[in-house]
């Protein structure tokens, strides 16, 4: 069990950095709330809206 909660919290911590370093390839509004905003949520939002989607795919791959 402890395991797996470190895997997923490793993984969400993984997509946060990301998203955070590869902030500046996405086309969303450059202001820090914003950034703290979509990188926290970036899980909901993957699931939630398309848009957001290619952007993270942006900010992973460099695209």
């Amino acid at each position: 069990m402890k395991v797996l909660v470190l895997l997923v919290l490793g993984i969400y911590g993984y997509g946060v950095w990301k998203l955070w370093t590869g902030f500046n390839r996405t086309n969303f509004s450059r202001s820090l709330p914003n950034r703290i905003y979509l990188s926290l949520l970036w899980p909901a939002l993957i699931v939630a809206n398309k848009s957001y989607r290619k952007n993270f795919t942006r900010a992973l791959k460099g695209r």
